[in-house]
């Protein structure tokens, strides 16, 4: 199992409050927060619900 790097890129304010409960489920808060997950398939729904808040980056 991989592990994938999180980065918050924008601001969840103006949102809908599914995407700032995601948001926060991921462990993020504030544009620039990183987080490190293991690669699950659950990680990667959260992160497509809120891809255009996010950047993803792959650990090896």
């Amino acid at each position: 199992m991989g592990k994938i790097k999180v980065t918050q890129t924008r601001s969840v304010i103006d949102r809908p409050k599914t995407q700032k409960l995601t948001i926060e489920a991921l462990g993020l808060g504030r544009p620039n927060w990183e987080i490190v997950h293991n690669d699950t398939p659950q990680i990667r729904g959260m992160i497509r619900k809120v891809s255009h808040l996010v950047k993803v980056e792959e650990i090896k």
